[in-house]
Order: structure tokens, then C-alpha cells, then sequence
């Protein structure tokens, strides 16, 4: 379903001299290749954003920098309109990206030495936060039936009983694998969660991106005041309204002395949030809705698209794409040890699933023009009729 009112087809010059800082489009320099792997859409940020940051640089001042309360209120609100959470102002600490946080999180919860868990695969910087922040690592696989990748909750509690972790990183929704856990596996995280003694600290940059019309995404901290007081969740605005560059996140930290550690983990290396980057979450927040159900509507079809060449290729396998703008595709039976390789050779650049700690996977940014995705399937095909 196309937007009938945002164009999500326009075609957007991210090479060119208007755009020469794009990281995603920049890789490849041979200007051919079509990049489909870092976690940015080529889309353009709603009009009411883009309009809000225009009127913030016509003013011409760009001091240091702090949220205003209309901006904390646009959090507050937002929270209690999208879930039912009501938090409390103070709850909110400000970051200048999720990733930032994740490795403060690691460095406010337990001592040096101490154990961070996290299931694989899993966004790259779970993997390279702990042992940053002079802790160890502790992981177990998810695992995938017919009916999708799902936790091997035996495995986990075993890791759990050997590890005791201070600190679990929780990816929710889950990149790259696309799930949106269910409020039972939540449940049952809380249960380990207070069985072993450990913080939660739960990633949900991608929660508004649900794609199914038929679930809400819950946040841990909702389950129960217990979740609430073990809970670190860390949102932004920067994947759904599509601004990562402008540099703004924050944490939602109910319990007070878990909060204090934070903070105390950011003093004197965390820098301010970027001016623009909190004018653009406040635009977002309070006047971004209709864009991101248009967006939702357009990324549904795109992922359709993806799931429907996947099916159709012997060598590849995928579960359905509950959230996130980002297909997580076994190319193991493909039958070459570097299927990223392969098809970055035939013109489409996806990320290695090396990286995520499954090598045999690439995961592919579906967050574009459907007529740049289809150029792009259309490669992958070739590239495999080619073996």
C-alpha cells in the first residue's frame, strides 16, 4: 500500500553535494552498489520535524543546550498515550544515542569484572558494550522453529546459573531477528530477572515500529512494579522518525538509586544532547503519528516483498518480520562461507551476519524506495542463479 500522503517512493540523492556525510550510502565508493545494511531508512523525516528544525536554525543561536519542559512533557505523555506507562519526570535521563546508553547501562550496574548477559544474535554493540566497560560476556542462542526464532529458556537459565550476571541487555524489539516479544516471554524474563538478581536493561529504540496492526508493543518496565525497579529502558526517536544523525535518546530509570548510578556512569564522558536532535524528538512525539502510520503501512509491503523473494530462493530462509525495517535472512544454505560477499559483488550491500554472531546470516535494510528494493532483489536473484 503506497502513502497517499507522504511520497515514500520519492527518490532522495544521498550521494550528491547535498548529502556527502551519508555513513550507509558512502561505503561504497564504486556509486553502483545499493546499500541495504546500516539501520537508517531513505526516507525524509516527517514534514513536522523537518519544519520544527527549521524554525529552531532561523533562530541563529546554537548554545549549549538542555531539554525544556514542554520536550520532557512530550516524553511523559507520549509514554502514557502509546502504552499506558505513566512515569514521572525525573525518571527520564537524556542521552545523545541509545548505543551511549547501552554502555553506560554496563558501566553503572555491578563492579569491573562482573558478568552482562545477552542472547545472540544480536545488534553488534550488545556484544562489544560489556567488554568496553570492563565486564565479561555471557551468552546463549535463540533458537528458530516453524514458527519463528523464539528463547531457549533452558539454555538461558543454564547460562544464568553459571554466569550470575549483574546486568541483562535486552533487545526489544529484537534486531536483527525482527521479533516483538510477547508479554509471556517478558514474564518469564522478570521471573529469571528476580530469581538471580539482575537489572534489565531493555533496548527498545525499535517499539514503534511494529508491524503487525494487531499488537502494541509493551515496554519491561510495564509488566509490574518489580520489572519497574530492575528496569533501565532506553528509547529514541531516531528509528522510527528516521534521525539518527541528529543525536538524541534517553532512559527511563524508575528506581532512584539505579538512576543515581547512571548518571554517576555518564558524568564528565557523556556530552549534552544535540540542540536539533531535541527539538526533532519534541516535533516527533507530538506531531509525527500520521507520518509513522503511512510509514508503517509502506514498510509492511516492503517486507512482504523481502519474505516473498526469500521464500522463492532455495538457498535462503527467514521468519516473518514482526518490527523493525530489517529482514534477518539464513543464507547458510547457499552453499559459499561469505554469502555478504557474494551478493556485495553482485551490487547490494547488506550487513554481515558476522557481525551479529551468526555467521551464514545477512540482514537486510527493507527501509527504502520499493522500486530501489526491488533493483536490489533483483541482484540478489542473479547473483544466486549464478552458483
Amino acid at each position: 500500500m503506497d502513502s497517499a500522503v507522504f511520497d515514500f517512493d520519492r527518490p532522495i540523492d544521498r550521494r550528491g553535494e547535498a548529502c556527502r556525510d551519508s555513513t550507509k550510502w558512502n561505503k561504497y565508493a564504486d556509486g553502483d552498489t545499493i546499500p541495504l545494511w546500516v539501520a537508517d531508512m531513505d526516507f525524509a523525516a516527517p514534514p513536522a520535524v523537518i519544519a520544527a528544525l527549521q524554525r529552531r536554525i532561523e533562530h541563529g543561536v546554537f548554545g549549549y543546550s538542555q531539554p525544556w519542559p514542554e520536550l520532557t512533557a512530550s516524553v511523559v505523555d507520549h509514554l502514557a498515550a502509546r502504552y499506558g506507562w505513566e512515569i514521572a519526570p525525573d525518571w527520564i535521563v537524556w542521552l545523545p544515542g541509545l548505543v551511549t546508553g547501552l554502555h553506560v547501562a554496563c558501566r553503572a550496574v555491578g563492579t569491573d569484572g562482573a558478568t552482562v548477559f545477552t542472547a545472540t544474535p544480536v545488534y553488534p554493540p550488545f556484544l562489544s558494550a560489556p567488554l568496553h566497560s570492563q565486564r565479561r560476556r555471557a551468552t546463549a542462542p535463540l533458537v528458530r522453529d516453524e514458527t519463528g526464532w523464539l528463547w531457549d529458556w533452558a539454555a538461558v537459565a543454564g547460562v544464568l546459573r553459571q554466569a550470575e550476571p549483574a546486568l541483562f541487555l535486552l533487545c526489544h524489539p529484537h534486531n536483527p531477528v525482527g521479533r516483538a516479544w510477547r508479554e509471556d516471554e517478558l514474564w518469564q524474563l522478570l521471573d529469571l530477572a528476580e530469581k538471580h538478581d539482575f537489572v534489565v536493561c531493555s533496548d527498545e529504540i525499535h517499539c514503534d515500529l511494529i508491524l503487525d496492526p494487531e499488537r502494541r508493543h509493551q515496554p519491561f518496565a510495564t509488566l509490574s512494579a518489580a520489572a519497574a525497579r530492575r528496569s533501565i529502558t532506553l528509547m529514541a526517536p531516531s528509528k522510527t522518525f528516521n534521525v539518527p544523525g541528529l543525536g538524541c535518546a534517553f532512559a527511563v530509570i524508575p528506581d532512584a538509586r539505579l538512576r543515581r548510578n547512571f548518571r554517576s556512569a555518564m558524568h564528565g564522558i557523556v556530552p549534552h544532547v544535540n540542540t536539533l536532535g531535541l527539538v526533532a524528538c519534541d516535533a516527533a512525539l507530538r506531531e509525527g503519528e500520521p507520518w509513522r502510520r503511512e510509514l508503517l503501512a509502506y514498510l509492511r509491503g516492503n517486507a512482504a516483498r523481502v519474505e516473498r523473494f526469500v521464500a522463492g530462493q532455495a538457498g535462503l530462509a527467514m521468519a516473518p518480520v514482526e518490527a523493525t525495517y530489517l529482514a534477518w535472512i539464513d543464507a547458510r544454505g547457499v552453499g559459499v562461507e561469505h554469502p555478504q560477499r557474494l551478493f556485495e559483488a553482485a551490487g547490494v550491500g547488506l550487513s554481515d551476519g558476522a557481525d551479529f554472531d551468526a555467521p551464514g546470516f545477512v540482514r537486510l535494510n527493507f527501509g527504502c524506495r520499493r522500486a530501489l528494493l526491488d533493483a536490489a532483489l533483483a541482484r540478489m536473484q542473479s547473483a544466486l542463479e549464478s552458483l
